[in-house]
């Protein structure tokens, strides 16, 4: 087990692209070693070469937050790896192209409420566990303005990241006198893969990864006295050319 005594140490999920990359490299020069989860090896070993951390300080876990089986798989390997965790950002997502729920089929629903709800519910009670016995720690959750704006097309998607948002306060009500906070950031349309390309977004418009990932640091850098419970964050231009 490598000695990090004088460093902290996060897991993300989702790391392997897009937002959870951004993060990742911001809480790598934060000084953090990181536990890198998600699907694909080509682009976990992606996120680790442009951290520039060596494989001792930036773990990698393949894995799918469909599979309940995964949740305690990840904490278990990350604890065993570096003897503490004091970071969890639940950044992994998913949703399929726009479609009503009517249609949308069971095998969609259920994999949408997976990996954007139950997954992050699931990994912060296995965490909190570990940083209580620490007396400190974070877990930092990551919805979207679709839990608020609900658009057609979205339902479930919507529904489950309102769900993250209000499991992120009535957890950090439940943690706080652990020493643990718990955050949920709330971001607009941000440039990433999970947005296909379309003629009625102005991508240049909307959020980039690292506006998230400098929400994580607002939030790891917060005095032990306070804990930003909520950040939204919007475009300051509207991307949707429609409106």
């Amino acid at each position: 087990m490598p000695d990090i005594n004088a460093e902290k140490v996060a897991v993300i999920t989702g790391a392997g692209r897009g937002i959870g990359r951004a993060i990742a490299g911001a809480l790598a020069r934060e000084g953090f070693a990181l536990c890198l989860a998600a699907r694909s090896d080509q682009e976990l070993n992606e996120t680790r070469r442009m951290t520039g951390l060596g494989a001792e300080r930036s773990l990698i876990v393949l894995l799918d937050l469909a599979n309940r089986d995964s949740y305690q798989a990840l904490i278990t390997t990350a604890f065993d790896h570096y003897g503490r965790i004091d970071l969890l950002v639940n950044n992994a997502g998913w949703a399929p192209p726009r479609t009503s729920f009517q249609k949308m089929s069971e095998e969609y629903v259920d994999r949408i409420l997976s990996v954007n709800l139950r997954a992050p519910i699931a990994l912060a009670r296995i965490v909190a566990t570990r940083m209580a016995a620490q007396g400190s720690g974070a877990i930092i959750n990551v919805a979207s303005l679709a839990a608020r704006k609900t658009p057609a097309g979205e339902a479930v998607y919507a529904a489950a990241k309102a769900g993250l948002i209000a499991f992120t306060h009535a957890a950090f009500a439940e943690l706080r006198q652990a020493g643990i906070k718990v955050s949920v950031i709330v971001p607009g349309l941000v440039d990433t893969a999970l947005i296909p390309p379309s003629k009625r977004l102005d991508r240049a418009a909307m959020l980039a990864p690292g506006d998230i990932a400098e929400a994580v640091l607002q939030i790891v850098r917060a005095p032990a006295r306070s804990c930003p419970v909520e950040i939204v964050i919007e475009p300051q231009r509207d991307p949707e050319r429609t409106r």
